[in-house]
């Protein structure tokens, strides 16, 4: 008679979900399976924020204890809940597929604003125990106010419910993987290479004894190997930082188009982030130029930006710190131009704050139209004026955005509100260029009286800002550059830059990025 395989698991809804998956995995492997719910310190104590409670492993000790005295055969965690050493006579003998490793915000609908960073209306309580996300929160957003909140996942959305908190956040795998129903909620996805998510997460982790070797025999064909070298590197960052749960550290690994890259954010004080980023075809070498980052203090030096500074704009202290001051001044200026009959089109694509700001200042109407924009400022511009958006581009590869946006649009038409002086970036990937119809509704002018004074960094956002910069300097030694786009690069080669970096992800935070890599 086959011997059952015994899985060990916490009692939560999610830790049991975890769980039943493993067992129908393996039952379709031709394995009998039992269940052994096992309390653990972080289940019984429901009163105290995690960096409140003693020692290490609060949600896998009493589960790795059971597995060392032969109670249980395998362990199915959350990885990001274990420790990074593992402890004597245990292994992790398996990891599966990742599920979405984004943070989520679930928010009442009160309490929601797509306008600002995070969707979050002013003075917001969010509710949260993890130090990572507390201090991620109030980088993004000073007024936040920050609450604990334990329990499992339906109990913290009940209290959500229930009006003790504006909003809450939690792992996006937990809510997809349970199925719950959070429709009388906003759901906002944090994107995992802005709020840096957790090391691991989204990934579940087999841990069983050392010596059997026969189990890990059996459990390799659930094992992704491709998600191990991605997590290795995040887990390798969070072990020589001597980190747990309570580490204020997010890492966030992806191989693409053959480059692992990596981005991490190190809570610094309550709201300060060091935030790096770093790339390398071996996944191998990628944590130790992640620790370096981290562990180099930022040299004192200026950062040009050639648009207004705001007051919720994310070139702060929150993630520049200190020794870093930004000068932000608008080289172009913007004047609206006179329209009233808009042509027939089934789509509006809005590619900046400028081109939706001047186009419903007019208050057209744009019954029956779809609306499209391209990046995060130019949506929070366009969520002032319509209640739906039916097509983001959140990708810094506009030829990507434009071939999506056209295979969306099929035989339809896309009008383009757009400035006098436009470079068709996403028009150009129609095929067929009638379907694209530039709409001219403000113009730009290039500003001829300026003084900036020597910065380190000059971070281009638009190809009538570098015009105007080089009409009055030239690129001085020791001066590096950042470049919004591709037009905004091609206009800085015409003016003999060769060399400039591209931000890696799309808005504000990713030129933040890129210009904090120059230095």
């Amino acid at each position: 008679m086959q011997k059952s395989i015994i899985i060990g698991t916490r009692g939560s809804d999610l830790a049991l979900w975890q769980a039943y998956h493993v067992k129908a995995q393996l039952e379709q492997l031709g394995q009998t399976v039992e269940l052994n719910i096992i309390k653990t310190k972080g289940d019984q104590i429901q009163n105290l924020s995690f960096d409140k409670i003693e020692g290490k492993g609060f949600f896998t000790k009493e589960l790795e204890e059971a597995l060392l005295n032969g109670s249980i055969d395998l362990a199915v965690h959350s990885h990001k809940d274990l420790e990074t050493e593992q402890p004597a006579g245990l292994k992790i003998a398996c990891v599966s597929k990742r599920e979405d490793p984004a943070d989520i915000l679930l928010i009442r609908p009160s309490h929601f604003d797509p306008s600002k960073n995070l969707s979050l209306k002013e003075g917001s309580i969010v509710g949260t125990s993890s130090a990572r996300r507390k201090t991620q929160v109030q980088a993004f957003r000073k007024d936040i106010v920050i609450n604990d909140l334990r329990g499992n996942v339906p109990t913290r959305i009940q209290k959500l419910r229930d009006g003790k908190y504006d909003a809450i956040v939690l792992a996006a795998a937990g809510v997809k993987r349970l199925q719950l129903d959070v429709n009388d909620l906003k759901e906002v996805r944090l994107d995992p290479r802005e709020f840096v998510a957790a090391p691991a997460q989204g990934v579940l982790a087999l841990q069983i004894r050392e010596s059997d070797t026969a189990l890990e025999k059996i459990l390799q064909p659930m094992n992704s190997v491709e998600v191990q070298k991605q997590i290795a590197v995040e887990r390798k960052v969070l072990n020589k930082m001597q980190g747990g749960c309570q580490l204020p550290l997010g890492v966030h690994c992806i191989y693409e188009n053959g480059v692992y890259k990596t981005w991490a954010a190190l809570g610094k004080s309550e709201s300060e982030v060091k935030r790096v980023y770093a790339e390398n075809e071996n996944h191998e070498v990628l944590a130790d130029e992640i620790l370096q980052k981290l562990n180099t203090k930022n040299s004192k030096f200026k950062i040009f930006v050639s648009k207004k500074i705001t007051s919720d704009s994310l070139f702060n202290k929150a993630f520049l710190g200190e020794n870093i001051e930004v000068l932000g001044e608008a080289l172009i200026s913007f004047k609206g131009i006179d329209f009233t009959d808009i042509p027939k089109s089934d789509w509006l694509f809005f590619t900046s704050r400028n081109s939706a700001r001047f186009f419903f200042k007019k208050n057209p109407d744009i019954s029956g139209r779809k609306i499209a924009c391209v990046g995060s400022g130019t949506y929070q511009e366009v969520v002032k004026h319509v209640s739906k958006i039916d097509f983001v581009g959140n990708d810094v590869d506009i030829k990507k955005v434009g071939e999506e946006f056209a295979a969306k649009v099929g035989n339809g038409i896309a009008l383009f509100p757009v400035s006098n002086i436009t470079r068709r970036t996403i028009q150009q990937f129609f095929k067929n260029p009638l379907q694209a119809i530039d709409f001219p509704t403000y113009e730009t002018i290039e500003k001829v009286e300026f003084d900036i004074p020597f910065c380190e960094v000059l971070v281009f956002t638009s190809p009538s800002s570098v015009r105007a910069y080089f009409s009055k300097y030239s690129l001085q030694e020791k001066q590096g550059v950042v470049a919004i786009g591709i037009t905004t690069g091609k206009e800085l080669e015409l003016f003999g830059v060769k060399n400039y970096n591209m931000p890696k992800i799309t808005g504000e935070l990713g030129l933040v990025d890129a210009a904090l890599q120059i230095m």
